[in-house]
């Protein structure tokens, strides 16, 4: 594990898999490639990019260089995603000296945040667009053909590509991101999503249920229904729960939950992020309700301290938050919980560190995202607070949890062994696929196995033999079939 950033951001960049256009397009025999850092949002967003372009006849390509556009979706909640982005956008600069047809864009919250640097000072790429702004893609392509620079980062408080049929980019086949809300209302201090993809806006529901159906035709066995905060969704709801249309039916995030758990009892449902001030009871029971429906919640704590919690402005205490584990263990007695941790944060003193590691050990989470406080621009932490504990400090409280999660993360296992887990296969194993295939169990904890009679997208059954602080290791002992 590494010690210097544990975080659920994906440090390793998605690119674009060879897709095919969609019957009945014209290709017009240009490649698209498509990169994504950050959360999962962002690869979410790349494939209705993908779908808008192959619209206009792109196809998408895993392979850089017989691409002739480019696009980089960004992240902006780390540093070293920008650093990342940076390198890899000075690279294409170069290759452009040698194809200047190349077209070289930058898409995300980091797009918005740094349009003008980008494009101008640094001149690093052609065109620059916002998270709400991917309809518009086309036309900046063409205003760059035509030699000009193309930005348009406006936000919107209605775009939720709802009508958009997201273009699979990745490899597996087995589970998909459905994106299920836009945008953010809560203003926590240190994050910078509500000022880089605008006000919170839900999706329709009926093109959410639409989208879940299509991939499980396709062979998709596992959705993640994706938001910045998911037990926020409300479908011609006001934030008060007053109806905003006496015409259209209303939707809150537990009734969506078992509409997707309706497509079908092969379709395992996993929802993130819930956040610890929203999640309801109903949503819990719902869960209970539900076999396919996973016993997983991520529920981020950020701190096990109420007055750092206020300086983060997450609008819950310590005391809240171990009302909901205490609801969550009651209603939901095997599941399993992660969270986030943040280290440093904004004068924070031995004795509030203190508190995260004591609440550590009383939730004991199955794991955690764990990282160490950097201030992002335009943040109201930025503006409110002086990034005043030192990177060492930083770095040794970090250390300490990640230590203790460690150790937690294998008590959590180790209550497996010896039980018998539904599993859905998701391919061979990273380290021997001639040996072995993974999958997770309904916990999402990853679970390795010798190769069967079995394929990816197989529901199977295994028995715990023995495990790690990540993985549990087993055998097969029954295939299920499909549900009929």
């Amino acid at each position: 594990m590494n010690k210097e950033n544990n975080s659920k951001e994906i440090d390793e960049s998605r690119q674009g898999e060879a897709t095919m256009v969609s019957p009945g397009l014209k290709k017009n025999g240009k490649k698209l490639f498509v990169e994504s850092y950050g959360c999962a949002m962002n690869f979410s967003d790349s494939e209705v990019v993908a779908s808008i372009l192959a619209e206009q006849g792109y196809t998408t390509t895993s392979d850089e260089k017989e691409a002739n556009v480019i696009l980089i979706n960004t992240c902006s909640i780390r540093e070293n995603a920008e650093t990342r982005v940076r390198r890899r956008l000075t690279n294409f600069k170069n290759r452009k000296k040698h194809e200047p047809s190349l077209v070289v864009g930058v898409l995300g919250c980091m797009a918005e945040r740094l349009k003008k640097q980008l494009l101008e000072e640094e001149k690093l790429v052609d065109l620059v667009a916002g998270p709400d702004a991917y309809r518009d893609l086309p036309n900046l392509i063409e205003e760059v053909g035509s030699g000009q620079k193309a930005v348009n980062v406006l936000l919107s408080r209605e775009e939720t590509y709802a009508d958009i049929s997201p273009v699979k980019l990745d490899k597996s086949g087995v589970t998909s991101f459905v994106s299920i809300t836009r945008g953010c209302d809560n203003m926590c201090s240190f994050c910078v999503v509500p000022f880089t993809r605008g006000r919170e806006r839900s999706r329709d529901p009926e093109t959410i249920i639409k989208e879940c159906k299509d991939l499980f035709e396709l062979g998709y066995r596992e959705v993640t229904l994706l938001g910045q905060n998911v037990d926020s969704y409300r479908w011609n709801l006001t934030s008060k729960g007053e109806i905003k249309d006496d015409s259209k039916p209303t939707t809150n995030f537990a009734e969506l939950m078992e509409m997707v758990a309706n497509v079908s009892p092969d379709l395992r449902v996993r929802f993130s992020t819930s956040h610890p001030k929203d999640m309801s009871d109903e949503v819990l029971e719902v869960i209970a309700k539900y076999e396919n429906v996973c016993n997983y919640i991520h529920l981020p704590i950020q701190s096990g301290n109420t007055e750092v919690l206020a300086r983060m402005n997450r609008g819950y205490s310590r005391e809240w938050y171990l009302e909901r584990i205490t609801a969550i263990n009651r209603i939901l007695p095997d599941c399993a919980i992660s969270t986030d941790l943040i280290t440093g944060f904004c004068n924070e003193t031995d004795e509030e560190h203190a508190d995260t590691i004591s609440i550590m050990k009383e939730v004991k989470w199955d794991f955690s995202y764990m990282y160490k406080y950097s201030e992002r621009p335009k943040t109201l932490a930025e503006r409110r607070f002086e990034d005043n504990v030192p990177e060492e400090v930083k770095g040794a409280r970090l250390t300490e949890i990640i230590d203790l999660q460690q150790v937690h993360s294998l008590e959590a296992n180790k209550k497996h062994v010896g039980r018998t887990l539904k599993v859905l296969v998701e391919g061979p194993s990273k380290r021997r696929p001639d040996e072995f295939m993974s999958g997770r169990t309904g916990h999402n904890t990853k679970a390795v196995f010798p190769i069967g009679n079995f394929e990816k997208c197989d529901y199977v059954m295994v028995k715990i033999n023995d495990c790690t602080a990540a993985t549990l290791l087993g055998e097969v002992v029954e295939i299920l079939p499909a549900s009929k």
